[in-house]
């Protein structure tokens, strides 16, 4: 069974950037592009759920580089 899904609002400039990039990408949406870069800075890309756990100084670095390069911070 498929889980329900929930809507996240982000600023339109942002989805527009997104998009841009979407366009001859291979993306089929802006949500699909989402969905991937989420699940990869969270560590789930093709993995089962799991307990979440503390993510190390540089981890959490490497997470706050990528937000802001996608311009969420």
């Amino acid at each position: 069974m498929r889980e329900s899904k929930v809507t996240v609002k982000i600023p339109r400039p942002l989805y527009r950037r997104v998009k841009l990039v979407v366009e001859g990408s291979g993306f089929n949406s802006p949500t699909d592009f989402i969905v991937y870069v989420l699940r990869d800075l969270m560590g789930e890309a093709g993995e089962a759920e799991e307990r979440p756990r503390e993510l190390t100084q540089a981890e959490l670095g490497d997470v706050k580089r990528k937000l802001k390069n996608l311009g969420y911070l």
